[in-house]
This record gives structure tokens, sequence and C-alpha cells, in this order.
């Protein structure tokens, strides 16, 4: 059977309807994957949203049931709070152990004996491996920065990718982490004569760190020496600056700002330059914090099971050691592969690339030999 189970008007529309029959009250969404809760979908009859009070769902075979019969020829619409668009190039969690035990599962297979639990802890570890070093599918937070100058991390937040702010014509302008500087989890209390101090539990007394405070009330120009005021002819002093600045130090020499992590405590600081300013924070997660992410690109499936299969054989002591090997070289090669399709080079945007590259170092050098003539 074809994979395609939604109509178009599902798809495109993000939302199913009925017409009523005359005292009808089951209704069976088709949905692919089905709504795992009332909570996912908005339902409407005649145009009007209806109360929950007046049906339930079952997620389990997608039946709504109305407490009453519905009149013949009404319109039953039900609408989907998120898309599910683009799913397609993905396969889901439970569709890859149901294919995994399917497969390789079985008498006179590559595993006799597995429970479907361990397959579903391999694939689960799989995922966020896959997460970290193959699709690297990048999450993007915008958030204005306080003027306590620290932001939380987002919820599933593993790493980040990049951190830039944003100007006037939406444009994104790359901020560096402050190496100068850092953020102490804990200051410890000290008396006059410089000795710790203790409570009643002889248990440290600590304070709020002064090193991070004095960075987020340190001016911007203090701390860089450039005046975020001051715009200038950029272009100007690149040229003329050109061959120049070998061996500065980027967070010094740009007037983006900059930011530290307090991985202890969860926050990202910036520098006092960029309160009220508009950031975006692009990163990455492991793919397990919600049902919705535990997917992986359809590219990447045959990696999938492979990085199961060696799994499997590398914890179990009667695997023999030539078929570990051989399936820890299936699962590097089906890895790379992977990662090879995904990167999505593209032969035309290959050629732009180096003819972009190659006209600005053209454009560079003759724009160098006039300021010299100068």
């Amino acid at each position: 059977m074809g994979l395609l189970t939604q109509t178009d008007f599902q798809y495109y529309n993000n939302s199913e309807k009925f017409t009523a029959t005359a005292s009808q009250t089951v209704f069976t969404l088709t949905f692919d994957p089905l709504p795992s809760a009332e909570a996912d979908f908005l339902l409407f009859i005649d145009g009007v949203e209806a109360a929950d009070s007046l049906y339930t769902y079952n997620s389990s075979n997608g039946q709504i049931t109305f407490s009453s019969g519905r009149t013949v020829n009404e319109i039953i619409e039900v609408k989907l709070k998120k898309s599910n668009a683009g799913n397609y190039r993905y396969i889901q969690l439970k569709n890859i152990v149901n294919n995994f035990m399917m497969a390789y599962v079985g008498q006179d297979k590559i595993i006799p004996k597995m429970k479907r639990a361990d397959v579903l802890f391999y694939a689960k570890r799989g995922i966020q491996e896959f997460s970290y070093e193959i699709s690297r599918v990048e999450k993007i937070q915008e958030v204005e920065v306080p003027e306590s100058l620290g932001i939380v991390m987002p919820k599933d937040y593993v790493n980040y990718v990049q951190i830039s702010r944003i100007d006037d014509i939406g444009v994104e302008h790359p901020l560096y982490p402050a190496r100068f500087t850092s953020n102490p989890s804990q200051s410890v209390l000290q008396d006059d004569d410089y000795k710790y101090l203790f409570d009643s539990d002889d248990s440290i007394l600590t304070g709020s760190p002064e090193l991070s405070k004095r960075f987020r009330e340190a001016s911007a120009q203090n701390i860089s020496g450039n005046d975020p005021a001051d715009d200038g002819d950029l272009n100007h002093e690149r040229i003329s600056a050109f061959g120049k600045r070998f061996g500065l130090i980027p967070e010094l020499t740009q007037k983006n700002g900059t930011f530290v992590i307090d991985e202890a405590n969860g926050v990202i600081n910036f520098s006092s330059d960029l309160a009220g300013i508009i950031v975006t924070i692009k990163y990455i997660s492991d793919g397990l914090g919600t049902d919705d992410e535990m997917k992986v690109h359809k590219l990447a499936e045959d990696a999938i099971y492979k990085y199961i299969i060696h799994s499997v054989a590398s914890t179990r002591s009667n695997y023999p050691e030539y078929l570990v090997m051989r399936f820890k070289k299936e699962k590097f090669a089906a890895m790379r592969n992977a990662k090879l399709r995904l990167s999505n080079l593209k032969v035309r945007e290959l050629a732009q690339v180096k003819r972009f590259f190659k006209f600005n170092q053209c454009s560079l050098y003759w724009t160098c030999q006039r300021y010299r003539k100068r």
C-alpha cells in the first residue's frame, strides 16, 4: 500500500471535513499521524466552533463521538492546531522499531531474539547521536535581551550553533563568546581576614559572583575600545586595514556585542550594549524532547538500522568479534552516506559560491590598489 494516506485537502488545509447523515454520532479521522488528544485540534459545526462538552475523542482509532446525533447535511470540520507539512521526509520512531523487528529480528536473521523495549532504547540513542552528528536540525529562538542581560536557555537546549543580534532591516550579526571573562557558579563569602565563612551546619556561605555583576555593568566601549554609537565607514575601515588585523581578538574587534554562557545555571548572559536588542539563538537539541521530534530523516533510515544492529551486537557476549567489526564498518559507512545525503550539496549552488568568491577576490584586489595609490 502507498505511504500517502491523507487527501490533498487534509494536507494543504490542515483539516478534515465530514457531511453528517441523519442522527450520525461517530466520525473517524484519517490524519497521519492521528491527533494524540482533543487539545491538538479544533472542531467546527457549520463554521462555528463546538464546545468540548459536545463530543469525546478516542486517540487510538481517531473516532470523534457526539453525545447526540447530528442533523443531516451538517458540515463537521476538524482543524489541527499544528501543521503536518513536510512530515513525509521523516520516519517516525514507532515505524523504525516496527521495521527493525520485521527485517532483522527472528529465526535465521541477524538477531535471533530481541525484546521490543531494547530496540526502542537503541533507536532513541541513535536519534540522539544523529541529532548531534548527522541531521543537526537547528532550532531558532528569537528573544529580546532584558535589562538584567540574562536569557534562560531554551528548555531542550543541548548546544548553541550561533547567537546573533538583529538589526533594523532584519539582518543577523553574529555575536562572539567572551573569552576574557566567565560565569562563576558561586562566590565564596569571606571575613575581613579573608577566611571562609560557614553557616550553622558547617556549610560554606556563598553569594552572588562579583565577576558576572561587573561584566553586566561594564561599558562595551571600555571592554572592546569600540564605540557602538560610531558607525563610521565600515567598508573604508576594512579596506584601509586590509592585512593589518592579523592576531586581533575577534570578540574585541567588532561592534555586535558578546555573550557568556553560564552552564551551571542554564543562562546566557550578554554584554551591556545588547540590552533591549532582539537576538536569535540557533541551537541543537537531542531529538527526544517531544514525541513529534522522535523521528529520522528518510535519507538516514538505513543508517539508524545499522546503528541499532551494531549497538546490539557490541553489547552481547555471544557475538563473535569479526561480526561486531563487520557491523561497525557497516554502521560507519551508512552514517557517512547519510551525512553526505543530508549535506544537501547542489552542483549549481557550489558553482555560484565559487563564482562569488572569485569575483570578490578580484574586486578586493583592485579596490586595495586604488587606495594604495591615494
